[in-house]
């Protein structure tokens, strides 16, 4: 085997990976002001103040805070059955009262409820019944854009 090819297959190997760890992972939410301390009250948030309803969904969301081990969104609005394979996700239910599916069971949830969704796990279609559901949603690692699956 030739000298160049010997070195330069495990030095282009290794400049990849050294290149893959040096480009932020995609973000399904909007980028959030570099970390720092502040402070928010989130349940005097307006809709519009949370943002825009995004296509084809009653979902408003603002991230609060991106880094490059998740992120942290203030929700309104009610979000079609989904699951995400690459992300991890908990909600804590801030406003509104109704049902929401978790796994392969339809859930009561109300304000101060916690909800764990691990990766790969059906969840959200969600019918408030006093309200608009108001939730933090924390993703980690952070969502791909690409990742989230319609489930029936």
């Amino acid at each position: 085997m030739r000298p160049s090819v010997l070195f330069g297959l495990p030095a282009a190997f290794l400049a990849g990976l050294l290149a893959a760890r040096s480009v932020p992972p995609a973000d399904a939410q909007s980028a959030a002001a570099p970390l720092e301390p502040r402070m928010m009250n989130l349940t005097s948030l307006t809709d519009d103040e949370i943002g825009p309803l995004i296509a084809n969904t009653d979902l408003r969301s603002r991230t609060l805070v991106a880094t490059e081990w998740g992120t942290v969104a203030v929700q309104s609005g009610n979000v079609l059955k989904h699951l995400h394979e690459g992300a991890n996700e908990i909600q804590f239910i801030l406003d509104g009262t109704g049902s929401f599916w978790l796994g392969d069971r339809e859930v009561q949830v109300k304000p101060g409820d916690f909800i764990v969704i691990p990766k790969n796990t059906p969840h959200a279609g969600s019918r408030a019944t006093t309200g608009r559901f108001r939730t933090i949603a924390i993703k980690m690692p952070p969502q791909r854009p690409d990742d989230v699956k319609p489930v029936p």
